[in-house]
């Protein structure tokens, strides 16, 4: 684990405070137009209206045929986009105040459609958000790797980044208990805005409902995605007033060519370190985006044996744990990559969470409730290191790349990423539904599933992301982009086009 001392951050490479806070408000639009979908996607369209998991989960995997097409292009658009705003910043405006307001119509279905109805808005309403989503997304991402030539400041860049987003992913984890509030009990169309209104003046309108009643999950859906796509709007509106692009005027306007689709993403296929990066990305999200409705089922089937609201309830307060300790991650893994370089860092955070996932087999467990916050909570605390080492790692690839061909090319780097990245973990939450019924799992049994279906549920949690890590550490053991490396390639590109 030797490694150099951390070199110094030159005082005009740091990135100012508030621009890294303004940065990670990006993460709202992210968690929560990517996210929030697919989090309550089980909850709405199968627990709250019947379509089969398999069919949920298959609308989910079909959305990145959507992506294939947007990322790419909004990505080496705006590579080649010139305005007086910059080049990233005009997308991201545009896609956050589209992404805000529509961000409802996902759920705008109707009790009693047939399951092909259901599938089929699924599908198509997802096929015009998308794109919305990649007009502010691709733009977003290409920024991150443009604020600082550092190799260190990047990574503190990618920290406050996270930090933020601690508190969007609480708003994922609280869907389902919103959704399951007793508020919602006898709810309609009629009687839903004196609902709202109770929602912001009565502290009763927050409990949960009594077991054996049944909430309008569909309408406090729409609700919940209502109040958090204005939350999106407002924070897309601070992103664009606080953000600034360093390179654009220093090394795109007037002195890069603009780059044909076709020949840049040949030339991104072509960059070593960044097919490793991706390798390492598709095993880890892949690994955990499989069990990701594994975990939820664990804890209304298992631990809470069928009680929907009481698994709402925890779902939460294991989102509060994830809260908690994905901020300690954040500067514990940060540390790390400091200290000995973001591979040993990443590869600490790797060990880390598999013995995280070994040890889900004693946080969910029907006597101690209680622990399943640590099940959470550790999860989110290796996760919030991998991203930020990540998000790091990333911009390290984008100058290995400039060095090789003399063009900085962020949009396209980060919309391959994403797109191989978000089928991954498409494919991943698709194959989860599949996985489910593999178990054994029968919605109609509520609380009375077999012993078989509750133990594979719970070995599966485990065993799967372990695969995944393992694969993520065999790519990560290839990863060439060291400390020592990339201070040789700034080097030669200050010497060849300046200082940035």
């Amino acid at each position: 684990m030797s490694s150099p001392a951390p070199h110094p951050t030159a005082p005009e490479d740091r990135v100012p405070v508030v621009q890294k806070l303004g940065y990670g408000l990006g993460t709202v639009l992210d968690m929560w137009g990517h996210w929030l979908y697919p989090t309550l996607v089980n909850q709405v369209f199968n627990i709250g209206l019947g379509l089969s998991p398999a069919l949920a989960s298959t609308a989910i995997m079909l959305n990145r045929v959507f992506d294939a097409f947007s990322d790419p292009f909004f990505g080496w658009w705006s590579d080649n986009t010139r305005t007086r705003w910059g080049r990233r910043r005009p997308f991201m405006l545009v896609g956050s105040l589209i992404a805000g307001l529509c961000l409802p119509l996902l759920f705008w279905v109707h009790p009693g459609w047939s399951q092909s109805a259901y599938f089929w808005f699924m599908v198509l309403s997802s096929a015009i958000y998308i794109p919305v989503m990649s007009c502010f997304y691709m733009p977003y991402i290409s920024l991150g790797a443009e604020l600082t030539p550092d190799y260190h400041e990047r990574t503190s860049v990618q920290s406050y980044k996270y930090a933020v987003q601690k508190v969007p992913e609480l708003g994922l984890f609280f869907a389902a208990q919103f959704t399951t509030l007793a508020l919602w009990v006898d709810a309609n169309s009629g009687n839903v805005a004196g609902r709202v209104l109770r929602l912001f003046t009565s502290l009763d309108a927050w409990a949960p409902a009594p077991a054996g009643t049944k909430p309008n999950i569909l309408l406090a859906a729409q609700v919940y995605c209502a109040i958090l796509g204005v939350l999106m709007v407002v924070a897309g509106l601070v992103l664009f007033l606080t953000v600034r692009e360093r390179y654009y005027d220093k090394l795109i306007v007037g002195k890069q060519e603009r780059l044909g689709l076709v020949a840049s993403i040949k030339q991104t296929a072509a960059c070593k370190p960044f097919l490793l990066l991706i390798g390492m990305r598709l095993a880890y999200g892949m690994g955990l985006s499989m069990v990701g409705t594994l975990g939820y089922y664990d804890t209304v089937y298992y631990v809470c044996r069928g009680d929907l609201a009481a698994g709402a309830g925890w779902n939460f307060w294991m989102g509060v744990s994830g809260m908690v300790l994905g901020f300690a991650g954040i500067p514990t893994f940060t540390a790390v990559a400091h200290r000995l370089g973001k591979r040993h860092g990443m590869r600490a955070v790797m060990l880390t969470a598999i013995g995280v996932f070994v040890g889900t087999w004693w946080f969910y467990d029907p006597v101690r409730p209680w622990l399943q916050p640590l099940a959470s909570g550790f999860i989110a605390f290796t996760g919030a290191g991998f991203w930020t080492l990540d998000g790091s790692m990333l911009a390290d690839v984008i100058d290995y790349d400039e060095l090789q061909t003399g063009q900085r090319r962020e949009g396209v780097f980060a919309s391959a990423a994403s797109w191989i990245m978000k089928c991954g973990m498409a494919l991943g939450a698709g194959t989860a539904g599949f996985i489910l019924a593999g178990t054994g799992f029968d919605v109609a049994l509520g609380g009375n599933q077999t012993e078989h279906a509750l133990f594979m549920m719970r070995i599966l949690l485990a065993a799967i992301p372990i695969v995944g890590l393992g694969l993520a550490l065999v790519a990560l053991a290839r990863f060439p982009l060291t400390q020592e490396v990339m201070l040789d390639i700034r080097r030669q590109l200050e010497a060849r086009r300046g200082k940035v």
